[in-house]
């Protein structure tokens, strides 16, 4: 299968570039610049150049491809609802092009959008609105999708996806603690965080892809609840600090911006998704990872 990839030379997106390309899938990776072509070339893929908000080039890509996986995102948290808005966009113009067509479309949503608090599920829809959680716009776009008659599925990312050169939450927490001189959780640090390895992502990703159905919602989710004190824990030892409890009024100024993420309690299941598409994560877990100094 000849896959258009976006995102497809981020942090996720290498990880798919070479499960596609090892399972014998053709990679069509979508290119910013120069630099992103000859990284994906180095990988085997192919270049189509393009971003996320030149429609046409994605027209192009969906024309050229027999199936569309779509990770790529615009991580600009200072403008979040526009850029949630963006990935929107992004999904109806893939969308529209595969009207008709049996051609699978992969898109990427994340955990802890769905049920905060609960142990969410496959069978879970956000209970919250994009009026209220902007990230929720990608789920309102899927629905949408189906009901034009594409063939989409979701794959929903656990707050953290670790390994080596992850520049997500985790390395934004790590920078935290080195400014402030201290590893934080907030209240007794019970909250959890889902976590799947990178590797694992991305032959969910593949599986998906080849054989996911109209409305399918996978989890990506490795660690159904990692408790926050435990990686803030790992944090400290690594870099040799304290590890304190901040009050919901201190996390605000000790997180900055991701305090409402270093907060949030969103244990998953991915039992459903293990069964339908036997993926069986295998990679390193969270904790591990930071305990094995790859982050430092």
């Amino acid at each position: 299968m000849r896959v258009f990839l976006t995102g497809a030379t981020g942090f996720i997106g290498t990880a798919v570039v070479r499960e596609l390309i090892g399972a014998g899938h053709q990679v069509l990776g979508l290119a910013r610049s120069r630099e992103a072509a000859d990284s994906l070339s180095e990988m085997g893929a192919e270049i189509h150049y393009g971003d996320l908000e030149d429609w046409e080039s994605l027209r192009r890509g969906v024309a050229a491809s027999d199936g569309v996986i779509h990770t790529g995102f615009i991580h600009d948290f200072s403008r979040l609802k526009e850029v949630c808005e963006i990935d929107r966009n992004v999904i109806g113009v893939l969308s529209t092009a595969l009207i008709g067509s049996d051609r699978p479309l992969v898109v990427t949503s994340g955990i802890a959008l769905v049920s905060p608090g609960q142990i969410a599920t496959e069978l879970d829809l956000p209970r919250l609105n994009a009026d209220v959680f902007p990230r929720v716009a990608t789920e309102e776009a899927v629905i949408e999708s189906v009901s034009m008659g594409v063939r989409v599925s979701v794959v929903r990312l656990a707050p953290s996806v670790h390994g080596a050169g992850d520049h997500g939450f985790v390395p934004a927490l790590i920078s935290i603690a080195q400014e402030r001189g201290v590893s934080a959780y907030i209240g007794e640090g019970t909250n959890r965080w889902t976590a799947v390895h990178r590797r694992d992502a991305a032959t969910l990703y593949r599986l998906a892809l080849e054989k996911g159905t109209s409305g399918s919602r996978f989890h990506g989710v490795a660690e159904e609840g990692v408790p926050f004190r435990d990686i803030a824990e790992a944090i400290g030892r690594r870099l040799n600090i304290p590890v304190v409890s901040k009050s919901p009024e201190e996390a605000a100024q000790h997180f900055g911006w991701l305090a409402r993420f270093a907060e949030i309690d969103c244990p998953a299941s991915s039992k459903l998704t293990q069964e339908i598409l036997n993926w069986r994560p295998e990679y390193s877990t969270l904790v591990s990872d930071l305990n094995n100094g790859g982050y430092f």
